[in-house]
């Protein structure tokens, strides 16, 4: 279903109060097929996506080759697709919902919205990679980096803490993109690990000090270019342009803050079966796979960069393991998307 441009502004509109958050690294577009020869499915499955749809497409791709179910991928963002999914209620035609990131996931959980999603499933993945309210589930994630000009920062003047670039010699010096739902979704974990008058704090020291860019990559373009010194993004952007010329991370290094600071934050993508999908076994089945062994060495082998996070797959070898990220724990299910958009506007950032 294609909502038309004028009432999906007013969607976003109306739920502006409840998330604020706008996905990365999505191509909001048209619907696409991936679908493969009819087999052994109940029917085809409609999937709103918010992920890479690169990323999606291969676990599309593997799935319907084994199990013959049909996919119709809808691409978006993390907010388009949540708030229209909260707007269609019981009337969506999603059977499943994937995120780069936790809140929009959250914000459907909220809604009433998500079947339980199969025990087997959840076995599959962590706990550290899940809500606690076992309503969707994590399927990969991505670590947050501070990435920087290596022939302007020497080792000894990294900040120890992301809480650090808050403070006056950081002033012109650092990037982010925080219209974004990956930056959001930082703030978000700081609030929930250091609370609100720590987070209000650092917001407004960050609007003092930091250049705002549209887009991770822009923003580590920028840091490559010698346009700032650093930025704050997520660690993926780096590992792909490495993987591809080089060209705009040729200058970068990335530095992980570790020490389970707030800025070594974990972002966990969620992964959901609506209740009202018409073909639940299906969906089901679907993010049992990409959960599953085969659907995480997509991660582990392919061009995303995404940490592998469930059925005890390593991540892709070029990463930082996730054990030596010392990320701290923050439960997916209290990242708190609306609190979030309130400090950051009242910081003057959105």
């Amino acid at each position: 279903m294609n909502i038309p441009k004028k009432a999906l502004a007013g969607i976003a509109l109306a739920a502006s109060a409840a998330l604020g958050l706008t996905a990365c690294g999505s191509n909001a577009g048209s619907a696409s097929d991936a679908s493969a020869s009819a087999g052994s499915g109940s029917g085809d499955i409609t999937v709103y996506n918010a992920q890479h749809d690169t990323l999606t497409k291969e676990w599309v791709d593997a799935f319907t080759k084994e199990t013959g179910i049909k996919v119709t991928i809808r691409q978006g963002s993390d907010t388009e697709l949540s708030n229209q999914i909260v707007q269609e209620g019981q009337a969506s035609p999603a059977d499943v919902f994937l995120t780069e990131n936790s809140p929009a996931m959250a914000q459907v959980e909220n809604a009433g919205l998500f079947a339980d999603v199969d025990k087997a499933t959840l076995d599959q993945v962590p706990a550290e990679f899940r809500p606690s309210t076992g309503k969707w589930t994590g399927i990969a994630a991505r670590s947050t980096v501070f990435v920087y000009d290596k022939n302007k920062i020497s080792d000894d003047k990294l900040p120890k803490s992301m809480l650090d670039l808050a403070n006056p010699e950081w002033k012109g010096k650092w990037a982010a993109s925080p219209s974004g739902a990956d930056f959001q979704a930082i703030v978000a974990a700081l609030l929930e690990l250091n609370g609100e008058a720590a987070t209000e704090e650092w917001l407004k020291g960050m609007k003092e000090n930091f250049k705002a860019y549209k887009g991770n990559s822009t923003a580590m373009k920028a840091v490559n270019a010698g346009e700032v010194d650093g930025a704050l993004i997520y660690h993926y952007y780096y590992y792909g342009d490495q993987a591809k010329t080089g060209e705009n991370s040729k200058n970068v290094t990335p530095y992980y803050f570790k020490n389970q600071d707030p800025g070594a934050f974990l972002s966990v993508s969620g992964g959901g079966v609506l209740k009202s999908s018409k073909h639940a076994a299906d969906a089901q089945a679907f993010l049992k796979f990409i959960t599953g062994k085969k659907g995480q060495e997509v991660l582990k082998n392919g061009t995303s960069f995404e940490y592998a996070i469930a059925s005890q797959v390593d991540a892709n070898a070029k990463l930082v393991p996730i054990k030596e990220l010392q990320a701290p724990t923050v439960d997916p299910a209290k990242l708190n998307s609306a609190k979030v958009t309130e400090l950051m506007t009242k910081a003057g950032l959105l």
